[in-house]
């Protein structure tokens, strides 16, 4: 009988992304969701970013993303150091850029393992690095007329 690890659904995917983008149009948890089911996995983690209504002590009336041309491609390493350092079967990651309203969704990043930890570790090491190397950036207007931009990196 051969032992666990020796099956090939307890190994990462030749191929495991899936998805990548960064778009201007509202994204779609089920669109994300589909992108990673994958018949070995035996568990998938799915992490959602909305617009929250504040930040700091302050009221949050809107916010608009922009992006440097390369965050894609900053995407797509970010995607494959993940990939590479779990057993990965699928991932998908998507932000939205341009004006977002309180509610609207920002991100969304989503990763398939064979097993609940590896997704969970792996979901988290994805949103996290996407967050601090990824270039995109916050522009948040305040309901007081202030305003301030936070970035990624």
């Amino acid at each position: 009988m051969a032992r666990t690890q020796d099956h090939p659904g307890e190994q990462a995917a030749s191929d495991p992304i899936r998805l990548l983008a960064i778009r201007e149009t509202p994204l779609s948890v089920d669109e994300i969701f589909r992108a990673v089911g994958d018949d070995a996995a035996g568990g998938i983690a799915l992490f959602v970013g909305a617009v929250r209504n504040h930040d700091g002590g302050q009221d949050v009336g809107a916010l608009g993303y922009s992006c440097h041309p390369s965050a894609e491609e900053e995407l797509r390493r970010v995607a494959e150091k993940v990939a590479a350092d779990f057993p990965v079967r699928a991932l998908a990651a998507v932000h939205r850029v341009g004006d977002l309203e309180v509610g609207d969704l920002a991100v969304v990043v989503a990763v398939s393992c064979p097993h609940r930890a590896e997704a969970f570790e792996a979901c988290r090491r994805l949103i996290d690095d996407l967050k601090h190397e990824v270039p995109i950036w916050k522009h948040q207007r305040f309901s007081d007329g202030t305003e301030e931009w936070v970035g990624a990196c």
